[in-house]
């Protein structure tokens, strides 16, 4: 096993870390959160009504970890990479830093949402408040899926056209398809679920 495998796998382990952590900031005391619950301070109370401070706080952290302790293997994919395409190795390193440091911020701002909302009593104002911060930093969130598009595009390319090592059938195991195949199952966190299945496949096949 080489040092690339096992980025791999440390990849794989922090997107499922990540995983459930996703599930703590979802399913909260008084149900499932969603965006739509933001309109609706009554609704938004209900949901969250009960929740412990720490849920959010520990799913916050925890995930701020994970997705730092996954970026190596974002590295070393794109290393890998660099043997078969240098354009799409670069192409990949620049979607990792769009992803990974506005990614970071982005997580840490959707538990930061939740914990304020809790800590500011659940009321109307706290509501109002935490909508403004969201959207003054929903940049973060859309630099973020333009980075992780940038990366699965540039990996999927040259392995569909038969460019690496791998055989054709492995684009597959990519965030892109992956995402779009189980995005109507509205799984929590289907993101995090593809990247983890990303990374352990590659483990296996490279």
């Amino acid at each position: 096993m080489t040092t690339t495998h096992l980025l791999f796998l440390l990849a794989c382990a922090g997107h499922l870390v990540l995983w459930r952590c996703d599930w703590n900031l979802t399913y909260l005391a008084g149900g499932r959160f969603d965006f739509r619950c933001l309109q609706d301070n009554d609704r938004l109370s209900a949901v969250l009504g009960g929740t412990p401070l720490k849920q959010p706080m520990g799913a916050t952290m925890v995930g701020a970890f994970a997705l730092t302790a996954a970026f190596p293997g974002y590295l070393a994919l794109c290393r890998w990479m660099e043997a078969f395409s240098p354009l799409c190795a670069g192409l990949m390193l620049a979607g990792c830093v769009l992803f990974f440091l506005p990614g970071v911020a982005h997580h840490v701002f959707c538990g930061a949402v939740e914990w304020f909302y809790l800590r500011l009593g659940r009321t109307e104002e706290a509501r109002e408040v935490i909508v403004d911060f969201f959207k003054g930093t929903s940049a973060t969130m859309f630099l973020c899926y333009l980075g992780l598009l940038l990366f699965a595009v540039s990996l999927f390319v040259p392995v569909v056209s038969g460019a690496t090592e791998l055989p054709r059938w492995a684009c597959l195991c990519n965030t892109l398809p992956l995402f779009l195949l189980l995005s109507p199952l509205r799984i929590v966190g289907t993101m995090n679920l593809v990247s983890a299945v990303l990374f352990f496949g590659l483990f296996v096949l490279v």
